[in-house]
């Protein structure tokens, strides 16, 4: 597993399409509470984890949230479904959090012992999601490009995407506002984020090899 230095970079299509595949299926829990009154506020792309960030719906700062890394793959080698990250963070979430392992990007980091820890069973929204989803957003067989692998809800209306960009030879984080001109925005970001001159480096951020900002744009 990366260390908190390292940055993701050259992550195979394997690995690009499993974060992707997690992050579309987490995204309804930013505004369905995972237990309580906790949300979803990120999911962090690593080589061989994700970070699953979590916090009450009034949190604006990093030190208030905890994040859970996630092998991607069981004992067995295999790769972990979304239900099951989903249920273990839940279980993870319903009790008092450890005490971290670190910090990172200015929150708790706490690295999860999958074989220790129960996942909860789906709960009834899930369900209702699932078949909502389904219909709604069937599966396609051409993902879209660039892939989505991670977020990070940063401010009220502020948002980091991490996307992965060929030309960067790994994630690419995009910091946008969620109000303006948002529309245009989305329809432009993938031709921007391949735009060699807007990227920069971001050295708090291990979970990307460039940064670019589009607050502004």
């Amino acid at each position: 597993m990366p260390g908190l230095g390292q940055r993701v970079s050259g992550l195979c299509q394997e690995t690009v399409e499993h974060q992707a595949y997690l992050t579309r299926f987490l995204l309804d829990y930013t505004a369905v509470p995972l237990i309580g009154r906790t949300l979803l506020r990120g999911v962090l792309p690593t080589q061989d984890a994700v970070r699953i960030v979590t916090g009450d719906p009034g949190t604006r700062t990093p030190r208030a949230l905890v994040a859970y890394e996630i092998p991607l793959v069981d004992d067995d080698d295999e790769p972990v479904t979304a239900p099951l990250i989903l249920g273990w963070t839940r279980t993870l979430a319903a009790g008092t959090p450890p005490n971290p392992d670190t910090t990172m990007m200015g929150m708790s980091l706490i690295r999860v012992d999958t074989s220790a820890v129960e996942p909860a069973p789906p709960a009834r929204t899930d369900h209702a999601l699932r078949v909502l989803r389904t219909l709604a957003w069937p599966s396609v067989e051409t993902p879209p490009s660039p892939a989505l692998c991670g977020f990070l809800l940063t401010s009220h209306d502020g948002m980091r995407l991490y996307v992965a960009v060929e030309e960067a030879e790994g994630l690419v984080a995009a910091d946008v506002r969620l109000t303006g001109a948002l529309t245009a925005l989305l329809a432009a970001l993938p031709a921007l984020v391949r735009e060699e001159e807007r990227w920069t480096v971001d050295e708090t951020d291990p979970h990307c090899v460039r940064a670019v900002d589009f607050t502004t744009w």
